[in-house]
């Protein structure tokens, strides 16, 4: 018995050094972005890179961890945008809205974890870095493919779409995710327009079917 609880107990401990970890790559990110290092990290924690390692592994370690705290947070203001007692239109406007001022805020933070190397690196800052290899593309698309699966489920468990349903609820969830991404992306560069504009496009945009389709009945809260 006592064995177990020194188990938990250490478990516990090292549960919460990593958050503590993660918080402080957090500040690194919202700092530095995209040039984000680990000696950086390892610094702002008041560690040494081989223990930062220990506990990550390695960059792409360290980023899955960062990406993971944040895509949660985000699919559950998704989640709380998508069950507000409100009529479907402006659910689908809150969802829209949640995601780009969640990049909106933390632009930093979402340039780290979807862009490889910020356009102010020279390609000697880039040679001469040690990390040169991360490929932060190839690990945002799984990230992007978690937002896409959850989305689509949310619809089919919402939505009726007929008897092809469950396939039309997963390339709608990858679809409008993927809009999101990429009209998000440009607009954050480029600021064409307000976000209440883009918002608003990008609902008509989604509108059509969307608007035709029956709720499905979704105990404890609204339809789609």
């Amino acid at each position: 018995m006592e064995t177990a609880r020194g188990a938990e107990r250490q478990r516990t401990a090292a549960e919460a050094r990593r958050r503590e970890l993660l918080e402080a790559a957090d500040r690194v990110v919202l700092r530095d972005g995209p040039q984000a290092s680990m000696n950086a990290i390892a610094a702002e924690a008041g560690i040494t890179k081989p223990i930062l390692y220990r506990h990550f592994g390695d960059k792409g370690g360290l980023y899955r961890a960062l990406a993971k705290r944040h895509t949660d947070a985000l699919l559950s203001a998704l989640r709380a945008a998508l069950d507000a007692p409100a009529e479907r239109r402006a659910r689908v406007e809150a969802t829209l809205d949640t995601y780009l001022a969640a990049i909106e805020a933390r632009p930093q933070v979402y340039r780290f974890l979807m862009h490889p190397s910020d356009d102010s690196a020279t390609s000697a800052e880039v040679a001469l870095s040690p990390e040169q290899g991360f490929d932060v593309g190839r690990h945002s698309a799984p990230l992007l493919r978690r937002l896409g699966e959850e989305l689509g489920q949310v619809i089919v468990e919402r939505v009726d779409l007929g008897p092809d349903g469950e396939q039309m609820a997963r390339i709608w969830g990858h679809g409008i995710v993927g809009m999101m991404h990429a009209a998000g992306d440009w607009w954050l560069a480029d600021r064409p327009c307000s976000r209440e504009r883009l918002v608003r496009s990008l609902a008509d945009l989604l509108w059509g079917r969307l608007a035709e389709a029956g709720d499905r009945d979704v105990k404890g809260g609204p339809g789609f």
